[in-house]
């Protein structure tokens, strides 16, 4: 365990060398880790058997990066909340031709509904402000200072770019053999309450959400149990979010198939999904390369052992090591390049949507980045 000072000079001198890395933070928690890779290459992932953090981008049929842990030097440290602070509320005007061309891709998209192509679409579109990149790590603090309950984290690969998130969203947690993942959906903004009226619309952009993961699920998993549907803040923002778990069959678990049937999941692409991802890459008119793909932890070795708070040796025996596979969504994030960040932002369109209100909605969204600019 080193100081944080030491982890984030770590993290300027990895980037100064142009070396590949990524630094984050769990959710509600402290600790912080880092993984540092020793060489330039680019290491893909072919079999999802491999032990890394992975980085994968929207659409499945290109490639997911891996930092393996064999090439890499892992660091870990604490970062603890600074209790005042407050991030900026910075006013940024929005042109006026960005919001025409969205409002005409979600009327697109609307009319696409209404002749049955796809029930659901998730529209999404990029805003561009000057920032100096030399001030990366200084953005990464400040979003583990706002966002306790995301997934932070920032990457880089010279061969890719350096990317910034706060993600509130989950898509799959394994431990050995328990298999949990989140359905989210729906925003508002946060006015100091949970307690929020959803309309029909946002009831059923969750409940698509929900139902496509859990009828893709079944043939693969046993127990299948749904929660019930909360309500969650994640910054500024509010969610509708359902948990489900499973168990595995170990035996016959091919995680590369489960990724391949699930993700790109309704919360991010779209029902049916591959109609609504052929719409999103031909009209989008940019390429959203990691947002909306996922992230995280591939098959790290976690140990368990005994419950008893006993420290025998007895008990030492008993200890051994699990596979635990933790992965998020890459929402609310940023790619930082030629001093310049660009903001990825979007929402989920479906039969109700109204053209203004979506567009309202990724003006919110974009203030989880821009505030800690």
């Amino acid at each position: 365990m080193i100081q944080s000072e030491i982890f984030f000079n770590t993290i300027q001198q990895q980037y100064n060398n142009q070396l590949p890395f990524v630094a984050y933070r769990k959710p509600q928690s402290t600790d912080l880790k880092g993984i540092f890779q020793k060489n330039e290459t680019v290491y893909e992932v072919e079999d999802y058997k491999e032990t890394g953090f992975v980085f994968a981008p929207f659409d499945d049929a290109e490639r997911s990066i891996l930092i393996p842990l064999e090439h890499a030097e892992s660091i870990d440290s604490v970062y603890i909340i600074e209790e005042d602070f407050q991030p900026k509320q910075n006013e940024f005007i929005v042109k006026e031709l960005e919001k025409e061309l969205h409002i005409k891709l979600i009327a697109k998209g609307i009319h696409f509904i209404n002749e049955n192509i796809f029930k659901k679409v998730v529209l999404s579109r990029i805003e561009t402000i000057p920032v100096a990149t030399s001030n990366f790590s200084n953005f990464f603090k400040n979003l583990l200072n706002y966002y306790p309950s995301a997934f932070v984290y920032c990457w880089y690969h010279p061969k890719f770019g350096l990317w910034l998130g706060a993600t509130p969203e989950t898509l799959m947690k394994i431990e050995g053999h328990q298999f949990l993942m989140m359905s989210l959906a729906g925003t508002q903004e946060y006015k100091g309450t949970l307690k929020v009226d959803w309309a029909d619309k946002e009831k059923q952009e969750q409940q698509i959400v929900t139902d496509f993961i859990s009828s893709n699920l079944k043939p693969l998993v046993k127990n299948i149990k749904i929660s019930d549907v909360e309500t969650v803040k994640a910054g500024n923002l509010v969610h509708l979010k359902t948990m489900i778990k499973a168990s595995l069959n170990i035996d016959n678990f091919d995680l590369k198939h489960i990724l391949s049937v699930i993700h790109p999941t309704p919360a991010v692409c779209g029902m049916p999904k591959q109609a609504a991802k052929s719409f999103i890459i031909e009209n989008e008119n940019y390429n959203r390369e990691f947002y909306t793909g996922y992230l995280g932890e591939l098959n790290f070795k976690q140990k368990s052992g005994p419950t008893s708070k006993l420290r025998n040796t007895e008990n030492q025996a008993y200890t051994y090591s699990k596979r635990s596979t933790q992965l998020y969504v890459n929402l609310r994030c940023m790619q930082i390049k030629n001093n310049e960040a660009h903001i990825y932002i979007g929402g989920g369109i479906t039969k109700t949507s109204s053209p203004e209100k979506e567009w309202e909605e990724t003006v919110s969204k974009s203030k989880v980045i821009k505030n800690i600019l």
